[in-house]
């Protein structure tokens, strides 16, 4: 089966209704709080509890306090779905008006894929076995302003992975796990050295295009190169 072909979408105008939304939202006296303490990470309940069944998860209800980036969402009349992402992973949301209120429910459909929201709710599972957090209290802790890239496909263009790297870190796991991967590996070469008593020293570089805001430039002759 061939691919669909991805309909262009007009990234601006998009921009435009966040912008009005934040303005609406910063009006609202209640824009970017500080006072939501995440408790829980996506990827440590999963490892907890994505074995325990529903019975189970209903005979003991475990509140838990999670935060992260909207990443999808869907939005059926009086009960809506969405799935945020943070640093270990990613988990499901389940929202109601029984469960939230009318007047938050109808504010959280307008949120948009890219948000940071908070949510507070216990876990329970859906009838498809997946681990989902029932929320009691949702809230939007920072507006994104940009959309991500279509959900499928992602970044495609590889020049522009390079160049928004934080993008593809958003949208592509395995980008991430690289990362995770690089960072631990020079972390453990550097407690290596500096168990066996390296100093970490570090070395001014020379470059042909002058940079820095408190550099000078100036001209030398790199002999091995044979270039100014």
């Amino acid at each position: 089966m061939s691919e669909q072909p991805v309909i262009p979408v007009d990234e601006n105008r998009l921009i435009a209704e966040r912008r009005e939304k934040l303005t609406a939202w910063r009006a609202s006296g209640q824009a970017f709080p500080n006072d939501f303490s995440r408790e829980n990470l996506a990827g440590r309940l999963d490892e907890l509890y994505a074995t325990k069944t529903r019975e189970e998860l209903e005979a003991i209800p475990i509140t838990v306090k999670v935060a992260g980036r909207i990443m999808l969402k869907r939005v059926m009349g009086k009960a809506s779905f969405a799935t945020i992402q943070d640093m270990s992973g990613r988990i499901q949301l389940f929202i109601s008006n029984d469960s939230i209120g009318e007047a938050e429910h109808s504010a959280f459909k307008h949120w948009d894929s890219g948000d940071i929201i908070g949510c507070t709710g216990t876990l329970m599972k859906t009838k498809t076995d997946e681990l989902t957090v029932h929320c009691s209290e949702i809230r939007l802790l920072t507006k994104s302003l940009r959309p991500l890239p279509e959900k499928f496909h992602g970044l495609t263009d590889i020049e522009q992975k390079y160049r928004n790297r934080y993008v593809d870190l958003i949208t592509n796991e395995q980008t991430r796990l690289t990362f995770v991967a690089r960072s631990r590996m020079v972390q453990s070469i550097r407690n290596y050295m500096t168990h066996h008593g390296f100093l970490e020293v570090e070395t001014p570089m020379m470059h042909p295009i002058p940079g820095g805001a408190a550099a000078k430039p100036f001209k030398t002759h790199h002999n091995a190169l044979d270039m100014e």
